[in-house]
């Protein structure tokens, strides 16, 4: 199989404009921070009962993300699968650029982001969040050392020991991840151990769906031609993840459901939960599951590139409505503080809780967004991270390909 070439992408004046646009949307995230620094969280949407907002919806997804992003980059280093070999770097680049966007809406969204440093230095062997930082900060450490491998010269035999350590080591960061939910055994939509497989296929489908549309819209702006059967490949490969990802949700719910003291919480969520209920039904199991899993495994859409990409999309914003009902639905329902009892107070005890994102959150949200997609351009831009062309494996000639150009009109 021959080497793909690879070449930093042009900046013309469609880039240009892109990364201004993202700069002041980088900008605007600052200020709201300063904002809500300045005159406290009573400016967000959050309260006394939801203390994790819309910030915290994008941050997890833009983590778990990207675990999964790094899917290309396992399959052609881990599992041998070379035809996607080309995509490997690109992969790696956008994993580091997504927990960096995540990892920058926490930050910012502390209030004070300076105590980082305090769990930094201080660390919490009882604190999942001490944990956390670790992983977080590990993984991008060993995808930086795996970028390196792939880039320098003489260097390809330690490329697949490397590979291996980001698989596990994403795993370990996905499940503890999860596991910030998971431990949390006062909101009784978090406490179970099944959050931790949940994240893990959530992660692989959700960086799977980001990965394609990266590339099918890097490869549409460069006009760098793009192998429509690897891309049919990892269409499909989206929709077995994102149907993995829907059972172990069924199974959460199921599990749920045969246990008496969450029965409650269950009916909240499934049945009575208005805005979350809505968005658990239409938005991720219709919109954001059953739809794009169709799409990717049909033949006919398989064939068609705007359907491909309205799989993943889809797929995105289904992630983002499950984020939403897990993390704001779980904190809506209210806390059982002592199980067995009845507890009156003049606190609204028993009040389903109100939240609706401010615009200062999602300023913020957009500022976190942009940074990924910053750091994503600057590094393309600066390193020959794109191939210029791909190759057929099995054949070992040019694979039938399409440029960007022809990718846009079809």
């Amino acid at each position: 199989m021959p080497r793909a070439h690879y070449r930093e992408i042009e900046a013309d004046s469609g880039f240009v404009t892109l990364m201004l646009l993202f700069g002041l949307a980088l900008a605007g995230g600052l200020l709201s921070s300063l904002y809500m620094r300045h005159y406290g969280h009573v400016v967000s949407g959050m309260g006394n009962q939801i203390v994790w907002g819309i910030p915290h919806v994008f941050a997890f997804f833009l983590i778990v993300s990207a675990s999964g992003a790094l899917n290309v980059a396992s399959m052609a280093s881990v599992f041998g699968r070379t035809t996607y070999k080309p995509l490997a770097r690109l992969s790696g680049l956008l994993a580091i650029a997504l927990l960096a966007g995540g990892l920058s809406i926490l930050v910012l969204d502390l209030g004070r982001p300076e105590r980082l440093t305090v769990a930094m230095t201080n660390f919490n062997f009882k604190s999942i969040f001490s944990w956390n930082i670790n992983f977080y900060v590990g993984f991008l450490a060993i995808v930086a050392v795996y970028l390196f491998l792939q880039m320098a010269r003489g260097l390809d035999r330690y490329v697949g020991i490397a590979g291996l350590v980001a698989f596990l080591w994403r795993l370990a960061l996905t499940t503890a991840t999860g596991s910030v939910l998971g431990f949390l055994a006062a909101r009784q939509a978090y406490d179970a151990a099944i959050m931790a497989p949940l994240f893990i296929a959530m992660s692989l489908a959700l960086g799977q769906a980001v990965f394609l549309v990266v590339v099918m819209a890097v490869c549409a702006g460069t006009g760098r031609p793009l192998d429509h059967a690897l891309l049919h490949r990892m269409a499909r490969l989206l929709a077995i993840l994102l149907t993995a990802t829907l059972y172990f949700a069924v199974v959460q719910h199921i599990t749920n459901l045969y246990s008496p003291k969450r029965l409650a919480v269950e009916r909240f969520l499934l049945v009575d939960g208005g805005i979350y209920t809505a968005l658990l039904w239409i938005g991720y199991v219709g919109i954001g599951s059953l739809l794009p899993i169709g799409l990717g495994l049909c033949p006919a859409a398989g064939r068609s590139r705007p359907m491909i990409l309205a799989a993943a999309v889809l797929a995105i914003i289904g992630g983002l409505c499950h984020l939403y009902v897990i993390i704001v639905g779980g904190q809506a329902f209210p806390l059982l503080l002592f199980p067995g009892m009845e507890v009156s107070s003049s606190f609204g005890d028993g009040m389903i809780g109100s939240y609706r994102p401010s615009l200062p959150e999602l300023v913020l949200v957009a500022g976190g967004m942009s940074l990924t997609m910053l750091l994503t351009m600057f590094g393309m831009r600066l390193l020959p991270f794109v191939p210029m062309s791909f190759v057929d494996e099995a054949t070992g000639a040019p694979a039938h390909a399409v440029t960007g150009e022809q990718a846009a009109g079809r």
